[in-house]
Parts: C-alpha cells; structure tokens; sequence
C-alpha cells in the first residue's frame, strides 16, 4: 500500500439500516459518463440453479430429504466433511451457480447458494441481518466494512411434502431451522432482524461494485452499484459505494450528490462521511471538508487500521520498534484479521524476534481468508521454519 493515497470507504455485506420499499432515484445515474460493463449484470442470475445444481438436487438432496427431511438433507448434503467439502473464501462474492462450481464462497455467497437449493426444494427462506460488530478488511487503499447476514429455512403452510413421501413415513421437519456460518456460541448472543430477498441481491451487486472497485475496474463497478441501488433502492450501503466510484473516476459534483443523499438519511454513517471529507477537499472546500473532518473525530477517534496505517508508516520511515508496538495495538482490537497479525510478524522477525514472528504468522495463515493469502503466509512461515532447523 502506498502511504498517502486516497482512503475511500465500501462495504461488503454491510449493515445500514433497511427502511420501506422506495423507487430509485434517477438523479443518482449517470450512465453516459461510463462504458458498457464487460460481464453481464442481471438479478435472475443470482440465485439461477446450473445444470450441476440441479443434478445435485436430483441424486443427492433428494435422497437425503426422504430420510431426514428437506432442512437437514440440503444442510448435510451441502455442508457435511464428506460432501462437497466448500472453502470459505473472500476472494470474490458469488452468486449460487458460481459458488457451487468453485466449491467455495463468503458468507453471502454461501447464504445465496443455500437458500437456491432450499426454494428448489420448496422451502420458504428467510434472511436476517445479524447485529455483530462488523469486521474490516481493506483491497489496497479502499477500506471495507464486512457485515453478516444468515438465513432460515422453513415449511410452507400448504407442505404436502413432495419428494415421494409415502403418507405416514415423512420424516419430521421444522417451522424454521436457522443457518449460520458464525460459530455456533457466537450465535446464540446476536441480535437478528429480517431484510428482504431484494436487500440480500443488491448486497450482492454490492459486493461486486466494490470488488470491481478494487480492480481498479470503474466501469464494471458502475454498473454493480447501479444495479444495486435499483434492487433496493431504499438500502444505503451502495448509494455509498456508487460515491466512491463517482470519486475514483473523477466526478467529483456526482459524488457528493449521492454521499449527501446517504448523510440525509442517517447523519452519523461513518463511511460517506469519511469519503465526503475526500471529495470536499478534492473540490477545494477545505473549510467544510474540516468541519466534518472535527465531527468523524469525535465520533470515531480510533478509526479501523489507524494504527495499521501508523505502523506501515513507522515501516517506511525505518522505525521496527514503533511499528511493531502499533501493529500490536491494532491486533488487540481485532485479533483474527491476518493482515494485521502478518505485519506484527514482520515487525517481530526484523527485530529479530523470531519466535514472535512465528506465533503471529500462524495465527494470520490460519485466519487468511482467500486461498492466495494462505499460501502466501503459509510459504513464509515454512521459510522460518526452515530456518529454525538450520
């Protein structure tokens, strides 16, 4: 990361609130200023069974309804060790077809997939934001803001059964089966509430926009967050990306016409304040970029990767030793990110401290969230390893 760059704030299934159905505000597109998107970009896709799917349904889920009903054989046809054995895996979010052909996901990627197969089955779904505190994540200088969402799984009211189920011998089946990828403790303390099909598409799309983002892609990122926004026009979670992307690409007036739109609506939303503050001193309005500047400070004096950004700095400028000590500050407060257990390791292994270094390196390979930086870490703790036995 290059210190100094433009910080710009997304959000990754992200938690605004979720208010009454609206209908888009056209004020907010500007698809002249953009070229076509190089992928398609269409909501049926998103919970579209493939041909494989729907085999899988056929010879697998099937069979497993029979026996333990539809919840728990889609649940144990899916998730059990012996079945299709699915990664978690935040490089990219995707939709079902896509997430069962790769045999992985994130979160939302894996709630899509199984709620494609539960209304295969004929099972209601149902979808609920959980109120944890959201973890953060960053694509180079772009800082995202990772929130939760799970599902759950329920019988219609007119079930007749389906399946071949011979009258008298149909297995047991709930009103409602929760389904969660946090740890089954963590669960039980959340607070949830319910959010539309509509929300969990455009949360969706917004993945995509910050992920094409991330890319550098602007244009494809345009038309995600577009898109979001037309799904669930009353979610602010991609009005804020759409913000972002506006900013990147140079349309600064069209940024700050839709982040405006989201501080309207919730006046203490940390992420377009963080990004009005970019566009504001851009257009060369120090005074009111400053004015809000004083607010966000009060509101969030420790703002997520301060300290990561201060250790990166210490990095730069040589210092190992306040580098180390911030990286450390970061890791107390989020003690599973990888990146920020990665650069403590690096800070502990030029110090010298080898056995530091390792510890911390092994926790981030083991909390590496994409495949890349798994094997990256894994490499270099096999190098200390290696070292160690020498």
């Amino acid at each position: 990361m290059k210190i100094g760059a433009v910080v710009l704030f997304a959000l990754l299934v992200a938690s605004c609130a979720v208010t009454p159905v609206a209908a888009p505000d056209a004020r907010f597109f500007n698809d002249r200023l953009f070229a076509a998107a190089s992928e398609r970009i269409d909501a049926r896709d998103v919970f579209a069974l493939s041909a494989e799917m729907q085999r899988y349904v056929n010879d697998e889920i099937a069979a497993r309804s029979r026996t333990k009903g539809r919840q728990r054989g889609l649940i144990d046809a899916l998730y059990s060790k012996d079945e299709l054995k699915l990664e978690y895996d935040t490089e990219m979010t995707r939709n079902a077809a896509q997430a069962f052909a790769a045999r992985s996901g994130n979160c939302l990627s894996l709630v899509i997939m199984t709620a494609a197969f539960a209304k295969e089955l004929g099972l209601t779904v149902e979808y609920q934001k959980v109120f944890v505190d959201d973890a953060w994540a960053r694509a180079g200088d772009i800082y995202l803001s990772i929130g939760h969402v799970n599902l759950t799984l329920g019988k219609r009211k007119t079930d007749s059964g389906g399946f071949g189920y011979r009258v008298g011998v149909r297995p047991p089946e709930s009103e409602g089966m929760m389904i969660d990828f946090l740890p089954p403790d963590d669960l039980h303390r959340v607070r949830t509430r319910a959010i539309g099909e509509e929300v969990i598409v455009a949360m969706y799309m917004n993945n995509r926009a910050v992920e094409a983002l991330a890319r550098h892609q602007l244009d494809d990122a345009y038309w995600w967050a577009r898109e979001a926004v037309v799904q669930a026009p009353a979610f602010l979670t991609p009005y804020n990306t759409l913000g972002a992307i506006y900013q990147r690409h140079g349309n600064l007036k069209e940024s700050e016409l839709v982040l405006a739109h989201v501080l309207d609506r919730e006046p203490d939303n940390i992420q377009a304040m963080s990004n009005l503050i970019v566009v504001l001193n851009s257009l060369g309005r120090a005074e009111e970029s400053q004015r809000w500047s004083a607010r966000l400070a009060k509101m969030d004096p420790d703002p997520p990767f301060g300290y990561f950004n201060r250790g990166l700095a210490a990095m730069r400028d040589g210092d190992v030793k306040a580098a180390k000590e911030a990286f450390a500050k970061e890791v107390a407060r989020a003690p599973d990110y990888h990146e920020f257990n990665f650069w403590l390791a690096v800070a502990y292994l030029n110090l010298g401290e080898v056995e530091q270094a390792r510890k911390y390196l092994t926790v981030a390979m083991k909390n590496s969230t994409t495949r890349r930086d798994h094997d990256l870490y894994a490499a270099k703790l096999d190098r200390i390893n290696a070292a160690r036995a020498n």
